[in-house]
């Protein structure tokens, strides 16, 4: 451990790995700020707090058992020359669930349903929001973890990257979620990267690998343009 701590290697790899873990949370960032997204401030906090705990709890477990991970990477069947593991079926079974979660939601903001419930309805909500996390948090788990593990080969370094930049989720969760709150324009675009990501993982599930990097690059140029239409429109109403 003190050898780490002295070693230019092993904080090269936790910088590098730290970055990458944080720009691949993106996706994960995305997912929680529109699920917590329709509960009020109190119940969006705990459900935030509880989906980046389980995210974190997914990756040190799925760290401290590499050989699980190293399992999961190995073929199980094949399909028409096509080879499947376990963690193709896991990120194919997660693409298809955020392309069918981005599909429903956009449907029902173009359509405007509203649902109306009392209290239990509410606790009934915020559990489903954390049962979803915990399926998705699953899922960007093993996609990180493969990556983690390809980057660097210290179990110690690893953990360090992902308390890194799971902190820092954390802070960017409350106010990602309130400028989505604040601007619902915002929301359809999230929607938007949410279907992006779905076909990402679906691709990767069949060795149609996307490199994330264009996928990132389109995110926040859309991004961007976002921000000019929000300050625009701001700017409009303060001329009237």
């Amino acid at each position: 451990m003190l050898e780490l701590l002295t070693s230019a290697n092993a904080w090269a790899a936790l910088l590098t790995l730290s970055v990458l873990e944080i720009v691949l949370g993106i996706d994960n960032l995305v997912f929680i700020a529109l699920l917590t997204a329709p509960l009020n401030r109190k119940r969006a906090r705990l459900a935030r707090g509880i989906g980046l705990s389980l995210a974190f709890i997914f990756r040190v477990v799925l760290l401290a058992s590499l050989s699980t991970i190293m399992a999961m990477t190995r073929p199980v069947f094949s399909v028409g020359g096509l080879t499947f593991s376990w963690r193709d079926i896991i990120l194919i079974a997660g693409g298809l669930f955020l392309i069918a979660k981005g599909t429903r939601e956009i449907h029902g903001e173009v359509e405007g349903d509203k649902e109306v419930g009392g209290a239990a309805s509410r606790h009934r909500a915020l559990w489903a929001v954390v049962a979803q996390l915990a399926v998705i948090d699953l899922v960007f788990s093993i996609d990180s973890i493969v990556t983690a593990i390809g980057l660097a080969e210290d179990l110690e370094v690893m953990i360090a990257a992902i308390v890194i930049s799971m902190i820092v989720m954390f802070v960017a969760a409350g106010p990602v979620g309130g400028f989505i709150e604040a601007h619902p324009t915002t929301k359809m675009l999230a929607l938007a990267f949410l279907l992006l990501i779905g076909a990402a993982l679906l691709a990767d599930g069949f060795h149609f690998h996307i490199p994330r990097g264009y996928i990132y690059s389109a995110m926040a140029f859309a991004v961007l343009v976002e921000v000019f239409n929000v300050f625009a429109r701001r700017n409009r109403r303060s001329r009237r």
